[in-house]
């Protein structure tokens, strides 16, 4: 297991030898998409499944871990706190000596000079325009580049790392309101203008000048005087500008083009379909009969839906109620609604989402299989999935060696949870007890779990308010890494009023990062899941100063439960577990003590690495101090009884099995699709499903299940071939929380101390360290999986 992990390092981020023609390509997905080498493509970390990295990083689906105020005009000269200005793209002078730049693109603001992109005035009018302008303008610099370029770092480097970040910001601010902020129009703008980006992309990575003088950097007397940062980044632009095609023939090259093409927006259309899916479907419910069980929280979240799609009068209490797809409202459906037929109903809509009619992504899955496998060929690979694995730690049969041994550890716990819940349903002579089927397992696992450790997570809701929940993650973080966050709206412009925009000091109160947070579900333009991303990266090449570096801008996004009539959003323990992770990704974002642009932040850092801090954010939601801090009601301030925190702690381990099978299924589908799957063939990608499911899934899935049609993470993020990642994060992040166990727990001078040695390993070195090097410089050791089956209550089943 130690040298799985050696070549393994953590589950998704930037992968350090992501090179930069992948790093445009990934700006946005879920979070997740294929990946950028500087930023993971953006994915929502759904945690349905997937912050989802990059942009997104996405998060697992569906389960515990399953992504600026002064206005434009105003400058830092005028506001001290912006000493370190994020950013500055095209200036005026740029901009006039531009002879194709009219009046009107003079005030588009993709255009503009900011500190903090301009997220409320950007429209789908600016798109077209601004791309097209700022595209053009950075064809000129690349062919100036390529004119006198130098072995150097200041005639290669700099450059090349001005370029490549402008596109980034811009295009991520605009694929950024897209997943938030989604229209038609916005839509069909970036559709027209993603083509003319990807060429540019295709044409960045495949220079020849670029890639020759990295070469030379490589092969020069003065290459062991670089820092290991900066040789880090010129390994990963040699090898990402092979994976680009730079060595291709023109013929090749040119079919390898198209297809690159041709995925960008077959992954677009694939999103925009499972999007669409879910927003078409709507259950009308006007008999409360019909939902009985379902919590108030839902019923008023379902009779607000009502309200907004015109019925005025629709009221908690006596309705209409509308159901949805959406997370917060399909989950509440199969935990609580005691109309089984109801349950079914939804369920079958869920798993069938994107798989009929107009929206049906089967073809398209097919086709992007069929063109990930044809440009594997050309880089003379067997497979794409070897593709993925050359940017990563891991190899394929790493990744399969490790699914094995979770999955042999997770099986028959996996079918003794299942036997529980066909005797407890027996007991409750429940109709469905000898055919328990997939909409009733949620349902009489909530009852059982209810019973077993008298929980119930909707009694929970009132202790967990989204104000005290952030007050005690920000008070840990505090605690952890000696950093002070505080609310700073007003300051940058945001896409909706429920975003928040905060600010992050240091102990001597200099600002050292910002973030925004858009927590609350809006089925409407929203898509699903929960993603962090980067706005802007540290980066000294892009200081305004010349002096310190530019400071780091990250935004986190959930799905979570909005406030409902006077009451604030009141949390599920799962949407507490959520933006713990989401908050992990941004602190290795926003700690970071690089200032190599590149390899800065969560840029360069192996994706099958980068879920190390997330998942390891939420081990302290459980952590007896950080939880009553959190756990205070809303209405009374009363403090969560500390006999029902024992019941939560108790209930940790609860099915654990069946979790951890779940994600093992979509990772070995993953690569089961990616590896011997033959697009065209006798078999078909659900036949592969339906024969992965045969040793991952103790219920086989329906016939009709679909689930593949709305698998985002790999058919729409960066997760292709690499779904595993999230597997083999949850080993790292185990291990590194056992550190402070191993300090103590309840030794507030040894739980400060090692928080300050993950802030200075884990969160400060960024993409300039291999991880598993940054690791062993946290732990002291490789890693080991045993405090992941231990958290799981799986070691002795594992032992067996």
């Amino acid at each position: 297991m130690r040298h799985i992990l050696k070549l393994h390092v953590r589950k998704r981020a930037l992968l350090a030898s992501l090179l930069i023609f992948n790093m445009l390509m990934a700006t946005r997905v879920i979070l997740s998409r294929s990946v950028h080498p500087l930023l993971p493509k953006r994915t929502p970390f759904l945690h349905f499944a997937p912050k989802h990295l990059p942009k997104s990083q996405s998060c697992p689906l569906w389960s515990s871990s399953f992504s600026f105020c002064l206005r434009l005009h105003k400058s830092a000269t005028t506001n001290p706190s912006l000493a370190s200005r994020p950013c500055s793209f095209l200036s005026a002078t740029a901009m006039a000596s531009s002879a194709s730049v009219d009046e009107a693109l003079g005030t588009n603001p993709l255009l503009q000079d900011f500190d903090f992109p301009p997220f409320d005035v950007v429209d789908a009018k600016h798109v077209r325009p601004g791309i097209r302008a700022l595209l053009k303008k950075l064809e000129g610099d690349l062919e100036e580049l390529e004119r006198t370029v130098e072995p150097t770092w200041p005639k290669l480097v700099v450059p090349l790392e001005k370029i490549v970040d402008r596109l980034t910001v811009v295009w991520g601010l605009v694929d950024h309101l897209k997943s938030v902020k989604d229209s038609l129009e916005l839509r069909s703008a970036i559709e027209e203008v993603q083509p003319e980006k990807v060429k540019f992309q295709l044409r960045l990575g495949q220079s020849k000048p670029i890639y020759n003088a990295f070469k030379a950097i490589l092969e020069s007397p003065d290459w062991q005087t670089l820092t290991e940062a900066r040789k880090r980044i010129v390994e990963s632009q040699i090898k990402e500008a092979v994976l680009c095609g730079v060595s291709l023939e023109d013929d090749k090259r040119d079919k390898f083009n198209k297809i690159k093409q041709e995925l960008e927006r077959l992954s677009h259309k694939f999103e925009e379909n499972v999007l669409d899916a879910t927003k078409k479907f709507e259950k009308l419910v006007t008999d409360k009969n019909e939902i009985e069980g379902l919590p108030a929280t839902a019923l008023g979240m379902a009779a607000q839906t009502a309200v907004s799609k015109g019925h005025e009068n629709a009221t908690a209490e006596n309705g209409p109620w509308i159901i949805t797809l959406d997370g917060p409202s399909f989950l509440s459906v199969m935990q609580h609604a005691r109309n089984r037929s109801l349950r079914e109903e939804i369920y079958r809509a869920y798993v069938t989402r994107a798989s009929s009619g107009d929206m049906d992504n089967t073809a398209i899955i097919d086709s992007i299989l069929k063109l990930r496998l044809e440009k594997a060929k050309l880089l003379n690979y067997n497979n794409y999935a070897e593709v993925s694995m050359a940017t990563k730690m891991a190899t394929v049969e790493k990744a399969e060696e490790l699914l094995e041994k979770l999955r042999s550890a997770s099986w028959n716990a996996a079918v003794q949870d299942m036997e529980d819940l066909k005797n407890f349903s027996k007991s409750k002579d429940a109709p469905e007890a000898y055919d328990l089927n997939h909409w009733d397992t949620s349902f009489w696992s909530e009852r059982l779990r209810e019973s077993k450790f008298d929980i119930n997570e909707e009694e929970l809701r009132p202790y967990f308010s989204l104000p005290k929940v952030m007050d005690g993650l920000f008070n840990l973080a505090n605690i952890l890494f000696g950093i002070n966050v505080e609310p700073a709206d007003g300051l940058a412009p945001v896409w909706n009023n429920d975003v928040r925009f905060y600010r992050i000091k240091d102990s001597s109160g200099s600002p050292i990062a910002y973030f925004y947070f858009d927590p609350y579900t809006r089925p409407s333009e929203k898509k699903g899941g929960a993603w962090m991303d980067e706005v802007l990266a540290r980066s000294h090449v892009l200081s305004r100063d010349g002096a310190s570096a530019r400071l780091p801008v990250a935004h986190m996004v959930c799905n979570q439960t909005p406030p409902v009539g006077n009451k604030p959003s009141l949390m599920t323990f799962h949407e507490v577990e959520t933006v713990f992770h989401e908050f992990g990704h941004a602190l290795q974002h926003m700690l970071t003590k690089q200032d190599e642009g590149l390899v800065a932040g969560i840029r360069g850092i192996e994706w099958d690495a980068v879920e190390l801090p997330s998942q390891f954010m939420e081990n302290w939601c459980y952590h007896r101090d950080t939880l009553m801090s959190i756990a205070k009601h809303y209405e009374t301030g009363e403090t969560l009884p500390e006999e029902t925190y024992k019941k939560l702690l108790a209930a940790r381990t609860f099915r654990a099995g069946s979790l951890s099978l779940r994600q093992i299924r979509f990772a070995s589908v993953d690569l089961k699709l990616h590896t011997d799957y033959k697009p065209g063939g006798s078999e078909s990608i659900f036949d592969v499903d339906r024969r992965v499911s045969e040793r991952t899934q103790v219920i086989p899935p329906l016939p009709e299940d679909r689930f593949l049609c709305g698998f985002s993470h790999i058919f729409a993020g960066g997760y292709a071939a690499g779904y595993y990642s999230y597997k083999w994060a949850e080993v790292l992040s185990a291990d590194a929380f056992s550190a402070f166990e191993d300090a103590g727990l309840d030794d507030s001078k040894a739980v400060k101390e090692t928080g300050h040695k993950f802030r200075e390993t884990i969160l400060a070195l960024g993409g300039g360290k291999p991880p598993l090097e940054v690791f062993v410089e946290f732990r002291g050791r490789e890693p080991s999986p045993e405090p992941l089956l231990r958290h799981n209550g799986l070691l002795a089943t594992a032992s067996a």
